[in-house]
């Protein structure tokens, strides 16, 4: 053998033995695989820096705020978070609770807020307020107090702070120093200018006030919680067993009484809305239109009609300027833009099939229809009065990729909308305030997260985080074993398409049978079968040897309401029929073993892995549900209600979407695992289907996380976890006989 030959191959072997293997604990250990894309993104307001938040190389979980000058190019540490407060930050309860339903983890400076003019920032940090101004490059210290201040923000003008403390409405007056408290019954059951549980997990608001443009009232929620059930709720840690007093509107249960009022700031006094007569009413949303006219959404407890109205605080009148109402649920959505240069708004709305967007006049008057098609708007982005354009992200060319667009404003063009987003895949956006450009988060199967900054042509100004993949990525050691998933789509016997996503294992051999696993979410307004950077644990079980398989079943988000509505008062039934589906169609492909095919999910993915392995055992070899909802009558209003309706009205549907009369149908080996200080999926879900299946005398395996929430974080508990499962599926699956 030549020498030329053998050196070929000594480099190939080099090259083969460089590439190091992934692993569990790699996985979940710093720095992260897939880089380091910065958080809480934004343009300052006078358009001269992207701020972010970005965790430091030696403590990647304490964060501090960073800047991309937009004049000089240069990136560079805005503010020190040590310059504001140092050592354990000891949150309030409801702070944890906050961070929770926001999924935001970390110390340091988590939250941040611009002023108006761009000028300042305020930070909540260790339970008090800091005011930090650029021109002086330090901080104030705006409280100290023992109490717990939240939810803080700038006046519109500049002049004040507000801020939430002991469930009430503060304001600083920043010229003086002085401190006001606007608002003086909140305790107990009684919180003002706070989101209760359900607008917080459920509805996508985490405040209750909001400033009025002239900073001359506030409008805020007063929230009453004595109607709801208050149950004791055990959190069960490693050394203790925390009893929680908790007021939990589970399903068919009382809700909170809300109100609606608009505190003049120089007289203290409140003015209330007119809600109605109906008082079993949510209010999902509010916002200004203009100094003196306030809109609000309002929804009945079905959220079968949802409608936008506008007050004028001066004389009291009030007109609803849109209704929409559905068969089955009317989903909500932040798509209202008020336009300033005339009396007009932009609306969205899935009245035909599918979200689009529509401008309205302030009368309620419809003049025009902005887009249009059998795909959906994801959000309403930005307004560009001056021009005369509207963007906005959606899913036009395919649902499997997000994509920014542009339309016209005054009339449709024939070639509207235009594409601005050319690269394939997710791409999120932020735009400046007065929409000259936007920062642009983008990903997809080959890159993980890349962050950019752009003009509204779709021209890439500079990288914020190019995360490239280079020699220094911590990614680029493992780069020559990654598998690149593919993407399909097959019929279902019902004749509606399902999109797919499948890797196929390391090594692939096309003569070879494989075990699959395959993961499951199959909820609402989820989807998971995207052109976008995927969980890492689905690349390790393909590089462990298993085929890999997702599928979105009907239920699911970005398709329009004829596939998502299905589940209506059906949950656990056409989600497993398409489940069913995806295994049928697997074993049509040579390379699946047919007899070796489990299935894994969280949560709603969870209680999919139950009722799969309950109905569809024969399917399904082994399944690993992780804190599943097992009884919909444990979970919330708003979200239970909203798909399964009432459970008072209607208790067959509920019985029926329960995990338990089909507990006898399971077959094969089945894993259970749930944090059990859970506040979101109580642990109850998973106690009571422990009872059902020893009561019938089925065999399980189970572990419990002291503790721990819904999320289970931690890189421990991270790293015992997928072991487990992959253990679990390596005795079932992978070795078996």
């Amino acid at each position: 053998m030549n020498k030329k030959i053998l050196c070929l191959l000594g480099g190939m072997i080099a090259a083969q033995s460089s590439a190091e293997q992934l692993t569990i604990e790699r996985m979940f250990s710093d720095p992260a695989l897939d880089g380091t894309a910065p958080r809480a993104l934004e343009y300052s307001p006078d358009g001269q820096r992207v701020t972010f938040l970005k965790g430091r190389e030696e403590d990647y979980d304490r964060y501090d705020l960073w800047e991309y000058n937009i004049a000089d190019g240069e990136t560079r540490m805005l503010v020190d978070s040590d310059r504001l407060h140092q050592g354990e930050e000891n949150l309030s309860d409801e702070e944890k609770a906050r961070r929770e339903r926001q999924r935001i983890y970390g110390t340091g400076i988590m939250e941040y807020t611009w002023s108006e003019k761009g000028d300042s920032l305020l930070f909540p940090l260790a339970g008090d307020v800091f005011y930090y101004e650029l021109a002086k490059g330090e901080a104030r210290r705006l409280t100290e107090t023992e109490a717990f201040e939240t939810d803080v923000r700038v006046s519109p003008q500049g002049r004040y702070v507000s801020f939430i403390r002991e469930q009430d409405i503060f304001i600083v007056d920043l010229e003086t120093g002085k401190e006001r408290q606007l608002t003086t019954d909140g305790e107990g059951p009684i919180k003002n200018g706070m989101a209760e549980f359900v607008a917080q997990e459920e509805m996508d608001r985490m405040t209750g006030y909001w400033w009025s443009p002239d900073e001359k009232h506030i409008a805020f929620l007063r929230v009453d919680e004595s109607p709801v059930d208050e149950v004791t709720r055990s959190e069960i840690y490693a050394d203790r067993i925390d009893m929680i007093q908790q007021r939990y509107p589970a399903a068919g249960r009382p809700n909170v009484k809300i109100q609606l009022g608009v505190l003049d700031i120089d007289t203290g006094k409140t003015q209330w809305i007119d809600l109605g007569k109906e008082t079993d009413i949510y209010i999902p949303r509010v916002k200004w239109a203009r100094d003196n006219l306030l809109s609000y959404q309002w929804q009945d407890r079905s959220q079968q009609t949802l409608e936008l109205r506008l007050v004028d605080i001066d004389s009291g009148d009030s007109r609803t300027l849109v209704t929409e109402k559905s068969d089955t649920w009317v989903n909500l959505h932040d798509d209202l833009y008020f336009l300033k240069d005339s009396d007009r708004f932009i609306w969205s709305s899935e009245r035909d099939g599918f979200r689009h967007l529509y401008l309205y006049d302030l009368t309620g008057k419809l003049l025009q229809k902005l887009t249009t098609g059998n795909w959906t708007v994801d959000a309403l982005e930005a307004v560009d009065e001056g021009k005369g354009r509207v963007y906005f992200t959606g899913r036009r060319n395919t649902p499997m990729e997000r994509h920014l667009y542009v339309t016209d404003l005054q009339s449709a063009r024939e070639d509207s909308p235009r594409r601005i987003s050319q690269r394939a895949g997710m791409h999120s956006v932020e735009f400046a305030h007065d929409a000259s450009g936007y920062i642009d988060t983008f990903s997809n199967v080959q890159t993980p997260k890349q962050v950019s900054l752009h003009d509204t042509d779709g021209e890439r100004i500079t990288w914020i985080e190019e995360n490239r993949v280079d020699e220094n990525h911590p990614l680029f050691a493992y780069k020559q074993d990654w598998i690149k998933p593919e993407f399909g789509a097959f019929r279902a016997p019902e004749g509606h398409q399902l999109y797919y996503r499948l890797y196929k294992p390391a090594d692939f051999d096309p003569t070879k049978r494989y075990p699959v696993m395959v993961f499951v979410y199959g909820g609402p307004h989820v989807q998971l079968v995207t052109n976008s950077w995927d969980r890492l644990f689905n690349q390790y079980m393909a590089q462990q040897g298993y085929v890999v398989f997702t599928v979105d079943n009907r239920g699911s988000a970005n398709r329009g309401t004829e596939f998502e509505n299905p589940i209506y008062k059906a949950m656990g039934s056409v989600e497993v029929d398409d489940q069913v589906a995806g295994v049928e169609f697997l074993r049509t492909l040579p390379f699946v073993d047919p007899e070796r095919i489990g299935v894994f999910g969280h949560s709603y993915g969870g209680y999919m892995a139950l009722m799969t392995m309950f109905k569809a055992g024969d399917h399904f070899k082994a399944g690993v549900s992780g804190a599943p909802v097992t009884d919909w009558g444990l979970y919330d209003t708003h979200y239970t209600e909203r798909y399964m309706g009432n459970p008072n009205k209607v208790p067959k549907a509920y019985e029926a979407a329960s995990v338990f009369p089909y507990a006898e149908g399971l077959i094969g080996p089945l894993l259970i695992y749930h944090g059990m200080a859970d506040d979101n999926v109580l642990f109850t879900n998973t106690t009571k289907l422990i009872k059902e299946l020893q009561d019938n005398g089925q065999q399980f395996e189970l572990m419990t996380y002291p503790g721990k929430k819904h999320s289970l974080r931690g890189k421990q508990t991270r790293i015992h976890q997928y072991s487990m499962i992959r253990d679990f599926f390596d005795r079932h699956l992978k070795n078996a006989d």
